[in-house]
């Protein structure tokens, strides 16, 4: 677990660190409620953090209402840190969106436990976060969360000048599938082949399910050439092993578009969907259970 520590008293702030860092917590400290700020809208931001109520800059009720109120990436449990011991202020930090009050001077014990409770809730939100962001069916990413991944990813292209290849994929003659073998023959066959695509990627490749029977894969970091050679292995993965059913082998391959993004352009996420689907249909075209490649200069 990483926390943040947020009080303008280096005595408070040296102690909170040095018992959190004993319980072997990874501990980020700021001495005012900006540097904060900056800390948890930053990249991999602390889940928990222990905020001072008054600081310079922002104070931690101000800073825990912007938490509340902006849709940050990662939910952030916050505990408010104050010598008000008032119920009147106990009842403001809370109103405000904190979601734990310890006064000063603080018991560890008290904070441990306080900790411990934090610790669970971001794991269950994690938990109701992830199943909202999956395909029940397949378990990939669902349609919202892969296009939101590749916005992200389309941004940090941008950003640090790398490069960013799409595919988009589809089974092919998959309502042959299904009128053949019956639906759910075509869902086992749908997870399966999911399953593949998935094996053949890599750790920090984004996939998930567009729609039907159709794939999304976002390639961080991965030059056209190196996704050419990728997709050709998820091709390879699909037919190279026909699938099962009562005894019968059902041959299944899939078909592949691939684009991306090989310099710095001013292209959107929407444009290399487009550019991807239009290689899928060049691939289908060309016989099925191959791909094709779309340059984003030709959108």
């Amino acid at each position: 677990m990483k926390v943040l520590i947020a009080d303008d008293s280096v005595t408070i702030r040296n102690q909170l660190s040095n018992i959190l860092t004993n319980w072997g917590i990874e501990v980020i400290t700021a001495s005012d409620g900006n540097e904060a700020w900056e800390i948890l809208t930053g990249d991999d931001p602390p889940k928990l953090a222990i905020l001072d109520w008054v600081m310079p800059g922002m104070d931690g009720i101000e800073i825990t209402r912007k938490i509340k109120n902006k849709p940050l990436d990662t939910y952030t449990y916050v505990i408010v840190l104050s010598s008000k011991t008032e119920k009147s202020d106990i009842a403001q930090g809370l109103d405000a969106g904190a979601d734990d009050y310890l006064p000063k001077p603080f018991d560890p014990l008290e904070l441990k436990a306080r900790l411990h409770v934090g610790q669970r809730m971001i794991d269950l939100h994690e938990q109701l976060r992830e199943t909202a962001l999956r395909d029940p069916l397949t378990g990939l990413y669902n349609h919202g969360a892969i296009l939101d991944i590749l916005e992200k990813e389309v941004a940090r292209a941008k950003r640090l000048n790398m490069h960013l290849s799409v595919c988009m994929g589809d089974i092919d003659h998959f309502k042959r599938v299904n009128d053949t073998y019956g639906h759910l023959t075509g869902d086992r066959i749908l997870r399966e082949c999911a399953q593949r695509i998935k094996k053949s990627l890599r750790m920090y490749d984004g996939v998930g399910r567009y729609g039907g029977e159709e794939f999304l894969l976002v390639l961080s970091d991965c030059h056209l050439i190196n996704a050419v050679k990728l997709g050709e292995r998820i091709l390879d993965s699909i037919r190279s092993k026909p699938f099962q059913q009562e005894g019968q082998h059902v041959a299944v391959t899939l078909s592949l578009g691939i684009t991306g993004i090989v310099e710095k352009k001013e292209i959107g996420a929407m444009h290399l969907i487009q550019a991807a689907d239009s290689a899928l249909y060049q691939a289908k075209n060309k016989g099925r259970d191959r791909l094709e490649i779309q340059k984003i200069e030709k959108i």
